[in-house]
């Protein structure tokens, strides 16, 4: 009876060290007025700089990602050629619905330059979790009325590793853009298996 009690605590050890968990109350942690990351990626590194005088919200919610390892093992699953390399659907659909509570809309005061960092959305107030990367000045992306809000604010700007963004396989184009369902449902499984050149976030964090 005794090794049958030891056995399943080490099982339930085990279990519980393998299942990421959500917090509400991260969504609630306010960012520095300046912090900087670090994205560790298939192609190699890249730094960035964020301010929350840009997009309080937008900021708030990408240090929120960033400090409790959202982005670990996520897919840059859409890099659309001279134009933006997007990511964000977690390959864990639990944690990935976890952090779709969308963020209130702000007005652009970083604009869509080379380089920057947005939140994409579909519509008010659904900027969440998925996040894209001007390839070149994407400046139209600054007064876009796009399903009644206008414009995409930066939130961030990278630093360096601005080489290694654009190594970004992006032979698929804007394919995997329309595959968001099975990806969400499927997870890193789905692309490994029928697109097996997509790039990763290894993992992000943040640094001094």
């Amino acid at each position: 009876m005794k090794e049958k009690l030891i056995l399943l605590a080490t099982i339930l050890m085990f279990a519980s060290c393998g299942t990421k968990k959500f917090n509400q109350k991260w969504l609630e942690k306010k960012a520095p007025e300046t912090f900087k990351a670090r994205f560790e990626t298939t192609q190699g590194n890249f730094d960035i700089e964020a301010k929350r005088v840009w997009s309080p919200k937008g900021v708030d919610r990408l240090y929120q990602l960033i400090k409790y390892g959202y982005y670990d093992d996520v897919a840059i699953y859409r890099v659309v050629p001279n134009f933006v390399a997007q990511f964000g659907i977690h390959n864990d659909s639990i944690i990935n619905k976890s952090w779709r509570e969308g963020i209130e809309d702000e007005p652009v005061v970083l604009k869509n330059n080379a380089m920057t960092i947005s939140f994409a959305r579909g519509a008010v107030k659904t900027r969440s979790n998925q996040i894209f990367i001007n390839l070149k000045d994407n400046n139209r992306l600054d007064t876009a009325d796009y399903s009644g809000v206008v414009g995409f604010p930066a939130v961030a700007k990278i630093t360096a590793g601005k080489d290694n963004v654009l190594k970004f396989y992006d032979g698929y184009g804007d394919k995997l853009g329309t595959q968001q369902g099975k990806i969400n449902k499927f997870g890193n499984a789905f692309l490994r298996e029928k697109y097996p050149k997509v790039d990763y976030i290894i993992k992000a964090y943040l640094i001094k």
